[in-house]
């Protein structure tokens, strides 16, 4: 066990010290403005060159050393979390080839590089999703790599469209606009869309909690889920070219149904997970709105403070016996203040509570999408949405903290050290890393002039949301008058069983018919039966006419081909 503990504490210390690097060298190349672009040529056929490129600048420095920041806790939290586990080695190289897909995908400028990394992150957050190894993990992981092809293939016809100019470097494209273009925004827009779990593609991501809850941090909070939203930023010269009125519509509806389901929800892992899905929506909506560095400071800040929220709920799910239902606990502050503490801090962070690290980066977003002149059904979902994540985190701690059943309070409530040091770090990150942000990424500071009601408004949607997060934890769900909401709203409107049994119902059904009435009916009769009785036939013919056997069996062999060519 000791070779295990110093695997870990090697591999946390590489990856922390490479991300604290990388930061500084964000930071360098912010101040400087400096892009370095390396490209290895690997083959050249008739003018098309397969190249393995790499863009190295603020924007590529920066996630990449945030993803390693969080790797390094996550791999230090997951060895006391998967300590009993027999396949925890395993599970270390799946996480490590987890972030080098991701290092490739980050640092590419080219389509094809991008597909490595992307296809990288696909197959390995299914390999995570089945660990476990149960029918419920089987079902998720094929839905999460089934939604997930279908953005590959995506990328793969934005390969084939830019063979149109004769190189796969997007980069060098983003200046112009065509027809050819058109289609090859539409297809990343497809990708990011899949990657990123927006409406219709929804399904996948509360269906990948039955990975263990370190991947869950590391993967379905900053890595996986904003792989889309970082193409798109990248992407987003070219959006300026096209209407994105339906796609913001689209991410707006996404960061409604998710807020609204998480309020329905008592899986504790699906609630933090429909709430990335609602923090994805709203990256989605400022960027297809034309703001992608708004886009990006978001996606940064949310990193950090939704995988301490999982880190954090992996903590209280591993000393509640492996139960993840919110209405059999209750008062776990009393048991495990520190734990506790960082949940609070995480949640306020993401509600956006003022001059913590998720609210300068909130708060800039709702104050530009308000002077930004939308319509007022954009502006009033927009803010009821708003609403709804202060809500389900009030929800939360209510069922979690200050009151609930209490069932578990006889289990072993045990702070382990090494996840407490991971989370400690997180909770820092959480609560000071928008304003140090704020003050790197813009060069001149934000002055945002408008009615004292549109100002406050952010923050009374904050207030109303308290107030509905007690209302929501006081009503019962169980009444007959809450079948609606449960079944419909807390379903996230169907979305799952479109994605699955809705979709493979009727072929199923269909294969059914056919396996009945062709492989086992007239199929079996006319292609394994009939011409054994045919050429029985032909063979008393044959008996009748023994002088002219050769001409009847040359018949015979054409008219059995004419049958079977028909």
């Amino acid at each position: 066990m000791f070779i295990y503990l110093y695997l870990y504490y090697m591999i946390f210390g590489l990856l922390f010290i490479f991300g604290v690097l990388m930061f500084f060298l964000s930071l360098y190349f912010m101040l400087f403005d400096y892009m370095i672009f390396m490209d290895w040529e690997i083959l050249t056929i008739n003018s098309f060159s397969i190249s393995m490129s790499i863009i190295m600048d603020y924007m590529s420095f920066m996630f990449m050393g945030f993803v390693l920041l969080i790797s390094s806790m996550v791999v230090l939290y997951s060895y006391s979390y998967m300590y009993d586990d027999m396949y925890k080695n395993r599970f270390l190289i799946l996480v490590l080839m987890f972030i080098l897909s991701m290092m490739f995908m980050i640092i590419s400028p080219n389509m094809i590089s991008i597909l490595l990394g992307w296809d990288g992150l696909g197959l390995v957050s299914y390999a995570l999703v089945i660990y476990f190894q149960n029918n419920n993990s089987y079902n998720s992981g094929m839905l999460t790599v089934m939604t997930n092809r279908i953005g590959d293939v995506a990328i793969l016809m934005c390969i084939a469209w830019m063979m149109n100019f004769g190189s796969w470097n997007y980069i060098y494209y983003l200046g112009f606009y065509d027809i050819y273009m058109n289609n090859i925004i539409i297809f990343s827009i497809l990708a990011a869309f899949t990657k990123s779990a927006q409406i219709p593609f929804s399904s996948w991501l509360p269906a990948a909690m039955a990975a263990p809850t370190p991947v869950s941090a590391l993967v379905h909070s900053s890595t996986l889920v904003t792989a889309g939203v970082y193409l798109m930023i990248r992407f987003s010269s070219m959006l300026y070219n096209i209407d994105c009125t339906f796609f913001v519509i689209l991410s707006m509806m996404t960061m409604l149904m998710s807020g609204l389901g998480a309020n329905f929800e008592f899986d504790l892992k699906k609630i933090i997970a429909l709430s990335t899905l609602s923090q994805l929506g709203l990256m989605m909506m400022i960027l297809f709105l034309g703001f992608p560095k708004l886009a990006f400071f978001h996606l940064l800040t949310h990193a950090f403070f939704k995988a301490l929220l999982f880190m954090c709920a992996g903590m209280i799910i591993h000393v509640m016996n492996n139960s993840q239902d919110i209405r059999e606990m209750g008062y776990v502050i009393n048991m495990m203040p520190y734990t506790s503490s960082c949940f609070i801090i995480s949640s306020f962070s993401l509600s956006g509570l003022p001059f913590l690290s998720g609210f300068y980066s909130k708060d800039l977003i709702l104050e530009v999408f308000s002077i930004n002149n939308m319509n007022f059904i954009y502006y009033f979902i927009f803010m009821i949405s708003v609403m709804f994540t202060v809500s389900y985190s009030v929800r939360l701690m209510n069922y979690l903290m200050f009151m609930g059943s209490g069932n578990y309070v006889f289990q072993l409530y045990y702070e382990d050290k090494k996840m407490m040091f991971s989370m400690m770090l997180l909770t820092f990150f959480s609560i000071f890393l928008g304003v140090v942000l704020m003050w790197l990424m813009f060069k001149t500071p934000f002055f945002i002039f408008m009615f004292l009601y549109m100002k406050l408004m952010p923050l009374f949607s904050v207030f109303l949301g308290l107030f509905f997060g007690y209302l929501f934890f006081k009503k019962n769900m169980n009444n007959f008058n809450m079948f609606f909401g449960l079944y419909f709203m807390g379903s996230m409107w169907f979305m799952p069983i479109f994605s699955t049994y809705g979709l493979y119902k009727y072929f199923m059904y269909t294969s059914r018919v056919y396996s009945k009435l062709i492989d086992m009916g007239w199929g079996e009769y006319i292609f394994s039966k009939s011409h054994v009785k045919y050429m029985y036939i032909i063979s008393k013919i044959n008996y009748i006419f023994e002088e002219n056997n050769i001409k009847l069996f040359m018949i015979s062999f054409v008219f059995f081909m004419i049958m079977m060519m028909m």
